[in-house]
């Protein structure tokens, strides 16, 4: 499938550009979730054509294509009846980490500790999840494979849910590899900064090698995986250049997620990207989504294409370690916790819809999230009556 075939500006994730597509591209496009579904339909249909020649992975990747599309049906049926059902789901499952990396943004929300979800909830929200129509469940920390036997049996349960698995890299060894293998639903993507000096830098002398022996176990075992880079300012010159990508597809990656990077410390304003970065980013992602055998994602990538921020249930929820459900990683902000309220009702709740009624006030930022840079107006909506 081919979603607008002749735009070479058509694969590229998150990030793909439809500026040029006419009038029903323009800002507060009533058609914006059926365009971000094809998008997700299309970047699928890509991974497919990279693993084409791998029966091991093409058959548990049609089964997710195929839902994918059946999932969109019942979304849309849910609309219909009047409730928005986002297509993704970001759950961190714990705040733990074996790292302390500069510029965290679980660091940065400043929560108080918090009890976090039982596995039965866990399981509970995968569950409802599914059933509602939810198509991928982005698993996130804190280092999420600190609870690796809890990810592991909610992949089992749902195979035929994707479940992207961003991990700093560092708890990756043969047992956990070989798991991996038995849920090939599950696409684990590592944090990269860039090459050794970056990644050591933010995340810890010696890291970097670390990273690449876990790549190198997950290769050998035919795994799907990829990297994922906080883009800022400072690295975009290396991480968007064809030798750091060639040097991970070498190493075995086969998608790159490029997050742009979202100041939750104060005092790092410095390191977003400028506003010539972010559109050279996405025609970056763009060229190489066609030039090479991976797949390519920005996030958020380019928000005025959907009329708006995605957020809020519009394209993807967050769900806090505690429980909360929040519009975004980046706005711990919640009136509704799905350990006591289902999640089709959490979906309904007042904060969400608001965000949601007046989302065309968050288009892109100089600060990397829409958001974040207007929480101040985010957390006012939770104190309202």
């Amino acid at each position: 499938m081919e979603l607008f075939p002749q735009d070479p500006l058509s694969k590229t994730g998150f990030s793909v550009n439809l500026q040029n597509k006419g009038s029903s591209m323009k800002k507060n496009n009533p058609g914006y979730r059926e365009t971000f579904d094809a998008t997700i339909g299309e970047t699928l249909s890509q991974a497919l054509r990279i693993i084409a020649d791998d029966p091991a992975l093409v058959i548990p990747g049609s089964l997710i294509l195929h839902h994918q599309k059946k999932a969109a049906r019942v979304r849309e049926q849910h609309k219909r009846e009047g409730l928005l059902v986002p297509p993704v789901m970001i759950v961190s499952i714990t705040s733990q980490c074996n790292l302390a990396c500069t510029g965290c943004y679980l660091h940065g929300r400043g929560e108080k500790p918090r009890a976090e979800m039982r596995p039965e909830v866990l399981a509970s929200i995968a569950c409802q999840a599914a059933e509602l129509g939810v198509s991928i469940i982005v698993i996130a920390g804190g280092e999420p494979l600190v609870r690796q036997d809890e990810i592991f049996r909610i992949a089992r349960a749902h195979p035929a849910i994707l479940f992207p698995l961003f991990t700093n890299g560092l708890l990756i060894d043969e047992v956990i590899t070989a798991s991996i293998a038995m849920c090939r639903n599950i696409v684990p993507v590592i944090s990269f900064e860039g090459f050794r000096t970056d990644t050591d830098s933010r995340r810890g002398s010696g890291v970097y090698d670390r990273l690449l022996l876990a790549c190198s176990l997950l290769k050998d075992q035919n795994i799907f995986f990829g990297c994922s880079v906080t883009t800022t300012r400072n690295n975009f010159g290396q991480v968007a250049g064809e030798v750091f990508v060639r040097q991970m597809i070498d190493a075995g990656a086969r998608v790159f997620t490029y997050v742009e990077y979202v100041p939750m410390e104060p005092g790092t304003e410095n390191l977003v990207l400028t506003r010539e970065q972010k559109k050279t980013l996405q025609a970056v992602l763009s060229v190489f989504n066609q030039k090479f055998p991976a797949l390519f994602i920005g996030f958020p990538g380019d928000e005025d294409t959907y009329g708006g921020c995605l957020a809020a249930g519009r394209g993807f929820v967050h769900v806090s370690p505690s429980g909360n459900l929040e519009p975004c990683p980046a706005a711990p902000f919640s009136d509704a916790n799905l350990a006591t309220v289902p999640l089709r009702e959490a979906l309904q709740s007042r904060l969400l819809g608001r965000i949601r009624d007046e989302h065309n006030l968050l288009t892109e930022t100089s600060g990397g999230c829409a958001l974040r840079a207007n929480r101040v107006w985010v957390q006012e909506l939770v104190g309202r009556e």
